[in-house]
């Protein structure tokens, strides 16, 4: 299984994507073959798409376009995520738009609902596993959804994901899958909300595997009462200024593999995460570097080597231990 952290289309990016013959393709290219060998690859899509007919949008409110979930499929991704902070940026529209989109590409989705049976739990077999995958986030940046379509997305609420963690596994799961949109912008630091929701959902017995984006960098993996969290995976694609605003981390990233066992007495485990870093090259067209494969050739890559060692170096220092060698 491969997953990645968020997708966020800022103007830049929408603008590059629009001059290229392949839309946003290009910049997937480079970790493609890490994603298309999963068996299931799942990312972050942090931004809802336009609502068909509306003027496209970036920070504060985002609305982008719909070519990035064809980008997305190319890549070699199954589902995303797609419960985040964001979620209600465009109404429920933009909701309608997203998961429209993302199916319209062949891209199963959790976290966002046309419909209130889409926000159930749900089952999907992966070479004869049955997998649940759950989405959550902290919050809508202060909007609220209607009244009487709270069913639209889910937030993070340890109650209520134990109860969906359960159906799912009454419903058949072998596996669930746990997306958290959680943590402190530009904090490598957990913070309490994290380490106290791991703790409560991996005592559970009903959550198998976790994995986290918002902080905008990527953030530790810990084995938690024996289920392995990885709280943030850091900005796989986005425009995030690094200057006095957002630090050069933020363009640090990875793809994050492991594989799902089955033994012969029918219990599920996850291998140790493996990390195969990499860094958003905003000077080629916003190219997602495979940092070793690039600097195995840096100058095959086109780009000044010292960028990736630096990225490299920044990853290194919080998730060393499980960098792929």
């Amino acid at each position: 299984m491969a997953f990645t952290g968020d997708i966020l289309p800022h103007s830049p990016l929408v603008a590059r994507a629009q001059r290229n013959a392949q839309g946003f393709s290009p910049m997937f290219a480079d970790i493609t073959p890490l994603i298309a060998s999963a068996d299931l690859a799942i990312c972050h899509l942090e931004t809802p798409i336009a609502p068909l007919g509306e003027a496209l949008s970036t920070f504060p409110f985002f609305g982008v376009p719909p070519t990035i979930t064809n980008a997305i499929a190319l890549a070699g991704f199954d589902r995303c995520s797609t419960a985040s902070n964001h979620t209600y940026d465009r109404g429920v529209k933009g909701i309608d738009a997203t998961v429209n989109a993302l199916l319209a590409s062949g891209v199963q989705q959790s976290g966002m609902a046309r419909t209130p049976d889409e926000i159930s739990p749900h089952i999907f077999d992966v070479k004869g596993i049955a997998i649940s995958h759950l989405s959550y986030t902290f919050s809508y940046n202060g909007l609220s959804l209607p009244t009487d379509q709270e069913w639209r997305s889910a937030l993070i609420d340890t109650d209520r994901i134990l109860r969906d963690a359960h159906t799912a596994r009454e419903m058949g799961a072998e596996a669930v899958i746990v997306s958290m949109h959680w943590g402190n912008e530009m904090s490598n630091q957990l913070n309490s909300q994290q380490i106290l929701v791991a703790d409560a959902l991996t005592k559970s017995g009903d959550v198998d595997l976790i994995i986290g984006h918002h902080a905008h960098v990527v953030q530790p993996i810990k084995k938690v009462n024996g289920v392995w969290v990885i709280y943030g995976m850091g900005n796989v694609l986005s425009n995030l200024p690094t200057d006095e605003r957002w630090p050069a981390s933020s363009q640090d990233a990875a793809v994050f593999t492991t594989t799902l066992h089955r033994n012969t007495a029918g219990k599920i485990s996850f291998d140790t995460p493996v990390v195969h870093p990499t860094w958003v090259d905003k000077q080629n067209g916003w190219i997602i570097r495979d940092i070793q494969k690039s600097l195995a050739n840096p100058i095959a890559a086109g780009i000044n080597a010292q960028e990736l060692e630096l990225s490299l170096g920044r990853t290194t220092r919080v998730l060393g231990d499980f960098i792929a060698r």
